[in-house]
């Protein structure tokens, strides 16, 4: 069994405390991915259920034991590292072994495991190379396979595809989403990348500031953010926002207006009471925008940069009160620089937070 679970989790340096009581309930074969902006606490946390950092406060479990005072080579964990981490004087099949030689493996199970790890990695024919030899990719894959021969119970990944190129990082997310299948291991994965965290997750967590914000399957969290903050954070391109006004309130409803944009309203269902004249943010997805005429409302924009990607384009534009604006339009290839665009805005596929970034709807 390779459950694990953080039960009020503090982590302080000195009088100062970055890791704020965490809870998270990591089910067995889970892959599980960390996000949030840099120094919010992702990489502390898995060093901590690594046992590279001791932990200030709360209890770590794996696999129904604490191991708060266990040793990181005892804990049943291995991780793999943004930096490869590869004896560069040994071979491919060295570097792969060197664990399993120096705890005393026997010598028959040590060359199955390393075996076992170069078939699912397809890296055979680079046994006997040597790190200066492989490329990025290559390394990583065997980076991958030193902590596979370990058959630990928990697999550890800190940001390992941050220094390939866009494509390995394409083909790399795929052996490594492909692992996790392969494997059925539970997986914790820290990342500061939006595409990998909502292709290979079972489930993200989002931190801010040492605090978990909000733990769901990236869909569940792209759909129903709980504030303001996941709701930016998850999806790329990234949410867009709006400054607006409350001018009516009804029966569960707020009618807003859109700030520099009076005519430009809209009315919403909202979950809590909220007060005429309240400042409001009014959150829409690039690709919720619909053609002028087919929402609920039509927004009047100034192009400023279109990306046209081929089958989709990127519109960079400002609205009247100057905020910028993402929109996201399939083959749209005649938006091009301070022309004008209408587009629709639907209350059903927007989201609205008050000031505080507490979502009303």
């Amino acid at each position: 069994m390779s459950e694990l679970s953080l039960n009020n989790v503090v982590k302080r340096f000195g009088a100062l405390e970055i890791i704020h009581g965490a809870n998270l309930e990591v089910k067995d074969g889970e892959f599980v991915v960390f996000v949030g902006p840099s120094g919010c606490g992702k990489s502390t946390l898995l060093r901590m259920i690594a046992g590279l950092e001791d932990i200030s406060g709360g209890e770590i479990n794996i696999g129904g034991k604490v191991v708060n005072d266990v040793e990181p080579a005892d804990r049943g964990i291995a991780m793999v590292f943004q930096s490869y981490a590869l004896y560069p004087h040994m071979t491919v099949e060295q570097n792969l072994s060197f664990g399993l030689r120096m705890n005393g493996n026997p010598k028959e199970d040590t060359e199955k495991r390393v075996q076992h790890a170069a078939n699912i990695l397809q890296i055979n024919e680079l046994m006997q190379r040597r790190p200066k030899q492989l490329s990025g990719g290559q390394r990583q894959r065997v980076a991958i396979g030193r902590a596979i021969v370990r058959e630990p119970q928990v697999f550890l990944f800190d940001e390992p595809l941050s220094n390939l190129d866009a494509e390995l990082r394409v083909q790399m997310r795929v052996e490594i989403s492909r692992l996790h299948k392969q494997l059925g291991t539970t997986m914790i994965y820290v990342t500061h990348d939006q595409t990998e965290a909502m292709t290979l997750a079972d489930k993200i967590v989002v931190l801010r500031a040492g605090n978990i914000e909000q733990v769901g399957a990236p869909l569940d969290l792209y759909d129903n953010p709980a504030n303001q903050f996941v709701a930016g954070f998850v999806g790329s391109p990234k949410m867009n926002f709006l400054k607006a006004q409350v001018v009516e309130t009804g029966a569960g409803t707020a009618t807003i207006a859109l700030a520099g944009e009076p005519n430009v309203r809209l009315t919403l269902p909202v979950a809590t009471s909220v007060p005429k004249g309240a400042e409001v943010t009014l959150g829409v997805r690039p690709e919720h925008f619909s053609d002028a005429g087919q929402g609920d409302t039509d927004l009047t924009v100034t192009v400023d940069v279109a990306e046209h990607l081929g089958n989709t384009s990127y519109i960079y534009a400002t609205t009247a009160s100057a905020e910028p604006l993402i929109i996201e339009r399939p083959e749209s290839r005649t938006a091009g620089q301070r022309d004008t665009l209408t587009v629709g805005l639907s209350a059903k596929r927007s989201f609205l937070f008050d000031s505080t970034g507490k979502r009303l709807r």
